[in-house]
């Protein structure tokens, strides 16, 4: 199948913007050589498809899908081809489905590869920027010097990767492309021998062979299990290919501006939610966190025994030649006697390279730990490691003999990577977080209470206010509350007490970092995160002495999530009451100082709408900064975004400096998730442009926006424009998803109803116990459902009426200088901007009239007019006379892409009124074909939630 002229199909949110007056032009391929480069390799991976089809369907086949494509570049109202499609058979639609979503995919990898090539060449957003401006801050006085290296020793940027079901493409077909891109990139090198670049041709022929033969669709719903070596599968990746050289370059960096990047300190930190969010999940059990954390320490320790393995490479310095410290060799026989099958198997290899039997003895701990773990016997000093600081001491004995034996640059080098990789990964690869619903633990302490019947009234009729000073009252006391009654409670309370065991079990097992925080979602009352304090006490996971002089225990740390709009509004009253209880702020103590909150973008938007949420949160972040700085508390804010702008996507550095000053003081949480995922990190050099972009983001936020940029009187004035513009927004968009009529229109003009079919996540699309409206509905197919339609509504409905009504109140020149100087409000209209260029309510238009009954069609009618007014207003703030009008290159991106689209649309929207006027009895073949189109839809648009 041969392709037009292709500028490169990309994911343009994750991309950083230079500049305000180009954010939205970045599309990570700038120079004429890179262009040319991609079309041509989307050129020949489409005549190679072409080709496929050719020998595995036909010539017939082929020539379909050049028709349709034909007819879906027309400028007319697509009747030929919805009358071409209406008559195909279902084993027909399946291929051509199969086909524009294969293009889809070999384009999309090509421009991930172009891109990082581009990006690797032209870096915007990186360190040496970010340093550049800290240097320049340190000579002019603007940054105490004592200040950046007291925020170095707590920066930390930690991306949390989570099993959200939005990445519709499987992992095999991902590590495909990834294959076909790396033959792609090696055909461009312009030194390849005539021979080499003939064996790559017919490799690139066999790998889109493959491709084709390869099933988009996964046949099961994968178990969290599954999701983890997912997860997994990029974090060994990670940390192998792009975190050695990242955290280098950042040391390297920080001490040319005589800055020291503390032994201890971890700047780059990854998390994982795969096995510990069972919030709604009923798939994640206490034994699948046991599992996943058990494959994560596997995981870990192939990293570290592959490392140390590279290390022994290096390390061949003999005794002949240099010395080596006295605490090394005495080390030497000191493993001996603890090892000595290792002694016998290499002395006669290594004895004179004391570095390299070192390590052999090591290697042979890292194995015994994972003996260990996996038998749950007692640690054997000198056969494994009780944590991952003896092996970084053992690491730190090799590096102080160099530096002693005129091995300095080796020191520096290749040992000092290693220990920067270890800081950032231990033993466990990422730290996991626990997530749980507030009401969840409630319900366990009702009927750990009613055991012990002393309450006049009934824990489950008590009020916030009575459940709250009996939890804090508790809290200071050290009688166990369970004891023997543990093991007669059943359902939800038995399940909640076996989690908090387990969290303790894998503490001990492998050490306190393996589970950081425990996230209480659905909080709405200090008295929901004393109850899950109570309970890790019950446990021993959390001991407030009683003793003078004593020292409190909290081996984990509690943070509530704020999800709506409501939440968010009510945070700054609840963390002060956190912090205010004299018992729970030990807890806090006890934590180092650090506090966490979790912010949810997702719930909100879906709340309020995309413009209140945005707002609620930026505003929620300066009380909750205020609020921690008077207690005396460092705040870790964990930022839940999801992939496309409705649930808080967007480009991570530019997110990260568009919160307001003094929000970030070293560490920070972000999510990573679902298709955003592989879109990032999939390509290495993407990987460590991103990871370098964000933690540039957060090195420069920490140290650098740590007071106001404007004055406190146009700050006021902003605040008050902004105001009105999420006000009018929030009216707007609940006045559409309350109408009584939106969810018999959203289920029909969207396939959010055959989402469950796709086989995407573990997790259930409503959640549970509901009563099946959209109130019920998850975040993630509330957006996935709108993006498949190309409605696109969470991602921009209700702005325009904002920002009309912040006009007509006076507020155009604040908004004109908001846009051009406050990073929030630029950084939210750029990506309601590019939602607006996603959005076709022309496709959109089909599904409603071939889908939606007429009596159901009022609110099109609403969401054509907010589109108009929200185009209109965004035009005039940007100053353009069409979306992207300043991004050239991004415009011809996603008009072509649309090209490829409309097909898949048309198809899809056949395919929906065949499925459903079929009613419960579905052929197979046709449900295939569906969520085939769904899946191919999904890989064009590139974020499906």
């Amino acid at each position: 199948m041969s392709a037009p002229t292709h500028e490169g199909l990309h994911s343009p949110e994750e991309v950083p913007a230079r500049t305000a007056q180009d954010a939205l032009a970045v599309d990570g391929v700038s120079s004429d050589e890179g262009h040319a480069a991609l079309r041509a390799s989307v050129r020949k991976l489409g005549e190679l498809l072409g080709e496929s089809l050719t020998r595995h369907e036909g010539r017939e086949l082929l020539d379909l899908v050049e028709q349709v494509r034909a007819l879906a570049r027309r400028p007319d109202d697509g009747a030929e081809l919805a009358a071409l499609l209406s008559g195909v058979d279902d084993a027909t639609a399946i291929v051509l489905a199969r086909a524009f979503t294969a293009y889809f995919q070999l384009a999309n990898a090509s421009e991930q590869l172009h891109r990082g090539l581009e990006l690797s060449r032209v870096s915007t957003g990186g360190l040496d920027a970010t340093l550049e401006r800290l240097g320049q801050a340190l000579a002019t006085g603007d940054l105490d010097r004592a200040t950046a290296q007291q925020i170095l020793g707590r920066l930390q940027l930690r991306p949390v990767f989570t099993a959200h079901p939005t990445e519709s493409s499987r992992r095999s077909v991902l590590d495909l492309l990834l294959r076909i891109t790396g033959i792609v990139e090696t055909s461009e090198d312009p030194a390849q021998r005539p021979v080499d670049a003939a064996r790559g041709q017919r490799r690139l022929a066999e790998l889109v062979d493959e491709l084709w033969q390869t099933d988009e669709l996964r046949v099961l719903r994968p178990r969290p299990a599954d999701e983890a070596r997912s997860a997994l599968h990029y974090l060994r990746n990670l940390t192998s290919t792009v975190l050695p050289d990242l955290l280098e370059d950042l040391a390297v960096g920080l001490e040319a501006l005589g800055l020291d990047l503390p032994e201890q300190a971890q700047p780059l930190r990854f998390g994982n939610w795969v096995g510990g969010d069972r919030d709604g999940n009923p798939n994640v059990t206490p034994e699948v966190t046991a599992e996943v954390l058990g494959m994560q320490h596997d995981a870990a320790l192939d990293v570290l025994a592959a490392a140390t393995r590279d290390l022994m490479t290096e390390l061949a310095a003999s005794t002949q030649i240099v010395g080596f410290s006295d605490e090394l060799l005495a080390s030497l026989e000191a493993d001996a006697q603890a090892l000595p099958e290792v002694r016998a198997a290499r002395a006669h290899l290594n004895g004179e390279e004391p570095y390299r039997f070192k390590l052999s003895y090591v290697l042979a701990r890292l194995e015994g730990t994972r003996t260990r773990w996996h038998s749950g016997a007692d640690h054997v000093p000198g056969r494994d490691y009780a944590s991952v600081e003896e092996y970084t001491a053992d690491i730190r004995m090799l590096q102080d003999s160099l530096r002693a034996n005129d091995g300095e640059l080796v020191a520096d080098g290749a040992v000092a990577r290693l220990l920067r990789v270890v800081r950032a990964v231990g033993f466990g690869l990422a730290t996991l977080d626990v997530r749980e619903d507030a009401g969840k633990h409630h319900t366990a302490l009702a009927a750990i209470y009613d055991r012990l019947g002393e309450l006049i009234t009934p824990y489950a009729d008590l009020d916030r206010s009575a459940r709250t000073k009996l939890l804090s009252k508790e809290l200071t006391g050290h009688r166990p509350l369970i004891g023997a009654a543990a093991q007669t409670l059943t359902g939800t309370p038995a399940k909640v007490v076996e989690l908090f065991s387990t969290i303790r079990t894998s503490l001990d097992r492998y050490g306190d970092d393996v589970i950081e925080t425990y996230i209480v979602s659905m909080t709405k009352g200090i008295d929901d995160l004393f109850a899950v304090v109570v309970l890790a006490r019950e446990v021993g996971l959390v001991d407030l002495a009683q003793t003078p002089g004593a020292s409190d225990v909290a081996r984990i740390g509690f943070a509530p999530l704020f999800e709506t709009v409501t939440e968010l509004e009510n945070a700054e009253e609840l963390l002060e009451g956190l912090l205010s209880d004299p018992s729970y702020r030990r807890v806090v103590a006890a934590r180092g100082d650090v506090q966490e909150i979790m912010l949810g973008y997702s719930d909100s938007s879906k709340d309020a709408g995309i413009a209140a949420s945005r707002w609620q949160i930026h505003r929620a972040q300066r009380a909750l900064r205020d609020v921690a700085a008077r207690h005396g508390v460092t705040l870790r804010l964990f930022h839940g975004r999801g992939g496309s702008v409705g649930r808080g996507g967007g480009p991570t550095g530019e997110a990260i400096l568009a919160q307001p000053y003094g929000t970030l003081d070293g560490p920070i949480k972000v999510t990573e998730q679902g298709e955003v995922i592989s879109d990032k990190y999939v390509q290495p050099r993407l990987a460590r442009h991103n990871l370098e972009v964000a933690l540039s983001a957060a090195l420069e936020a920490s140290t650098l926006h740590r007071t106001p940029l404007q004055s406190g009187e146009v700050l006021d004035g902003w605040d008050e424009t902004m105001s009105v513009v999420a006000a009018k927004g929030q009216e707007a968009y609940r006045a559409l998803v309350r109408d009584p009529g939106l969810v018999a229109f959203f289920v029909s003009a969207t396939p959010v109803e055959e989402l469950g079919n796709l086989n995407i996540g573990s997790r259930p699309a409503r959640r549970p116990g509901g009563l099946g409206g959209l109130e019920d509905l998850r975040a993630i197919p509330w957006v996935f459902g709108w993006t498949q339609s190309r409605i696109n509504v969470p991602g921009w409905f209700g702005v325009g009426s904002g920002l009309k009504a912040a006009r007509e109140a006076g507020h155009e020149d604040d908004l004109r200088e908001m846009f051009a100087n406050w990073n929030f409000f630029r950084s939210f209209v750029s990506n309601v901007q590019m939602t607006l260029a996603k959005t076709d309510l022309g496709i959109a238009a089909h599904y409603v009239e071939e889908l939606v009954s007429a009596d159901a069609r009022a609110a099109f009618d609403v969401i054509r007019a907010e589109h108009a007014t929200t185009l209109e207003q965004v035009l005039w703030l940007t100053d353009q006379r069409q979306l992207l009008e300043s991004a050239p290159v991004l415009k011809r991106t996603l008009e072509l892409r649309d090209a490829y689209l409309a097909p898949l649309h048309a198809l899809q929207v056949s395919l929906l009124a065949r499925s459903r006027a079929s009613g419960d009895d579905v052929d197979p073949a046709l449900r295939r074909a569906l969520l085939l189109t769904i899946n191919g839809i999904a890989a064009g648009m590139r974020n499906t939630g």
